[in-house]
């Protein structure tokens, strides 16, 4: 299964593949893409059940979402590339780091955690979902993607992300909740050996600081930026200092 993506970019560039957090399409990196592309050959995708990516049965797991994009490489004929992931996205990223380190160059984690719990909010989540729809959790999640004087200021931009969260399909949805529900990479974080930055939203309600703050304790070598304000997607709310933060450890 090949998931739906966007390249852009000079063809010859370094690559550089941008994953997203759970509710999201990939335009949620519309913010970083210029300015990323102009450096790098920018893969976007839609994780599998969101956006107009396959929907297959599920549940998943890490490992799912993980090959799906190893697949992609592979179909685009990258044998390795960057990786910068948000929330779902960051633990793909992780993933790729312990799984297939050799497919991985430097790596950015922002707003995730190597283990999410308690399982039970996943699997509730999900049964929302499978009961009332998407549209059931858009308001919440903008809540936590947001913080409330940005939603105050940027009710657009709000809006907007409401409607990219009741835009994605209920059983994509509900089988990625499985992911996060079942996932723990926490004890092997020590395997990953890409230069690693951590990147937090002071505000984020989803994964608060103290998530990167293990993963920076768990990954040799890795650094922590905390950015305030920032709630969960921090690159909407900052989207200045995300792109120099991923520009600056891409090319340190």
């Amino acid at each position: 299964m090949i998931v739906h993506h966007t390249v852009s970019g000079a063809q010859d560039a370094p690559v550089l593949v941008l994953s997203n957090s759970l509710g999201s399409t990939l335009a949620m990196w519309d913010p970083q893409a210029d300015a990323l592309a102009e450096r790098f050959r920018l893969i976007r995708y839609d994780t599998r059940g969101h956006g107009a990516s396959p929907v297959p049965p599920g549940p998943y797991s890490i490992d799912d979402v993980g090959a799906d994009l190893i697949a992609l490489l592979d179909h685009l004929g990258v044998e390795g590339a960057h990786v910068a992931g948000l929330s779902l996205g960051g633990m793909t990223g992780m993933w790729l780091g312990i799984r297939a380190p050799e497919r991985l160059g430097r790596l950015v984690l922002l707003c995730t955690s190597g283990r999410l719990g308690p399982p039970e909010t996943w699997s509730e989540r999900a049964a929302t979902v499978r009961a009332q729809g998407t549209e059931a959790v858009a308001d919440a999640g903008v809540r936590r993607w947001l913080t409330e004087a940005f939603i105050a200021r940027r009710p657009d931009t709000a809006a907007r992300l409401r409607d990219m969260i009741a835009s994605i399909p209920d059983e994509g949805y509900a089988a990625c909740c499985a992911v996060i529900e079942r996932m723990d990479l926490t004890s092997r974080l020590g395997e990953i050996g890409a230069p690693t930055l951590v990147i937090a939203g002071a505000q984020d309600p989803a994964t608060p600081p103290e998530h990167a703050e293990r993963i920076v304790a768990g990954i040799p070598g890795a650094r922590l930026e905390v950015l305030d304000p920032g709630a969960h997607l921090v690159n909407v709310e900052q989207p200045q200092a995300v792109t120099r933060l991923i520009l600056e450890h891409m090319e340190a």
